[in-house]
């Protein structure tokens, strides 16, 4: 069975063709700037050499056509036959509060993918018209939508509830979502199953740290809570975005500079976070340069975002009241060896302690605690394709 892993942004598409026999990946790939100037195919089969097609793109449409005609070209080509994929595989940002598991696409599943544009405005209607696009190009071929917000819909009300007027909720289902669940799923699944943890008495917290970032509190299995919210505005400091701030000051910073709210909250999810507070870049390994170099405001950065995600994991220590594994994910978290010493430093009252050895390992799986450790600590890679792929394969 081969499985077809797409996920659209506004102006883009990447893909992974993986075969499920063996879960290797026979060939991934992205489309830029579809709709834009310049559109651009990029396409890495297994074993062969790289396809880079310059074909304007006006629609994802004519993206999917190109990825199934290099897919199945005949010298950069995997696959002789577009029959040969057995389905599609979408990761979708928002479904709100309707699907709480993986879906196989019907016009039901577009509704609500539709209704929750307001909720995703970025990302839900490029999933969608990838999911319409795949349609039209496959007929005949199953689509599957796995939801971003899927993983923590076994959040209880104590945990996603927001402390404004009921009749918000009920009128406009303003409740914390969170995101990033493809990634908190696989990870805390591989977790477990690495560690030799019990699956029905275990209690993981997943750091997924990268230009976005997320912290999940798991138990058993199952999400109990999530630091983004509504929106992923809400927790961590990240690349660009804020994160947790006072509400207030979205309204005063309206009344200072004169604009409107939808102006300042573009400015927290854009133009803050590590990039606004260092003022240097959005990526870590630029502001930690700087950091060396003796910035203050960098430095400033770093340190608050560490701060963070130690405060985050402390809460949700308490919130499970106890903890077995921490475990470190996505770009930041996998490769970044100081940010995790700088977190873990934190972790004394838990027990923590790091292999200092191991913890210099980037991307792989392992453990990363010392020997006297009451908390195990784990660097495990995220692999959302994969878990899309699993899932999908699963449902159909």
């Amino acid at each position: 069975m081969k499985i077809l892993v797409i996920n659209c942004g506004s102006s883009s598409l990447k893909y992974q063709l993986i075969d499920m026999a063996n879960e290797n990946v026979l060939a991934k790939g992205l489309c830029e700037r579809i709709g834009i100037d310049g559109s651009k195919l990029t396409h890495k089969p297994a074993g062969k050499d790289v396809l880079e097609k310059t074909e304007e793109m006006p629609d994802h449409q004519v993206a999917v056509r190109l990825v199934l005609d290099a897919l199945q070209d005949p010298t950069y080509g995997v696959i002789s036959n577009v029959n040969e994929i057995s389905a599609v595989g979408h990761r979708v940002l928002h479904a709100g509060k309707y699907y709480s598991d993986s879906i196989v696409v019907n016009e039901d599943v577009k509704r609500v993918v539709r209704s929750c544009f307001d909720l995703g405005p970025l990302h839900n209607p490029a999933n969608l018209i990838g999911i319409e696009a795949c349609e039209a190009a496959m007929p005949g071929i199953p689509n599957v939508a796995v939801f971003d917000t899927a993983f923590h819909q076994t959040m209880p009300e104590k945990a996603y509830m927001y402390a404004i007027p009921y009749e918000y909720y009920e009128k406009y289902d303003i409740r914390r979502y969170g995101f990033h669940g493809t990634s908190h799923r696989f990870v805390s699944k591989r977790t477990i199953e690495f560690g030799n943890l019990n699956p029905d008495n275990s209690k993981v917290i997943v750091c997924h740290l990268g230009n976005g970032g997320s912290i999940s509190a798991v138990v058993n299995g199952k999400c109990v809570d999530t630091s983004m919210g509504l929106t992923p505005l809400e927790g961590l400091i990240m690349g660009t975005r804020s994160g947790d701030l006072d509400p207030a000051v979205v309204q005063y910073i309206a009344n200072k500079e004169g604009k409107n709210v939808n102006e300042v909250v573009d400015i927290l999810n854009k133009k803050s976070g590590i990039l606004g507070v260092s003022g240097v870049s959005s990526d870590f390994r630029d502001v930690q340069k700087a950091q060396k170099e003796g910035n203050h405001r960098a430095d400033i950065a770093i340190a608050a975002f560490v701060y963070r995600v130690a405060k985050y994991i402390g809460s949700y220590a308490a919130a499970m009241n106890g903890v077995d594994a921490i475990t470190f994910t996505a770009g930041v978290g996998e490769n970044d060896a100081g940010i995790r010493r700088e977190i873990c430093s934190y972790l004394g009252y838990l027990g923590v302690t790091l292999n200092e050895e191991k913890n210099k390992i980037r991307g792989e799986e392992v453990e990363i605690s010392g020997a006297d450790s009451k908390v195990k600590v784990y660097i495990i890679p995220t692999n959302e394709e994969l878990a899309i792929a699993r899932e999908t394969k699963d449902l159909i």
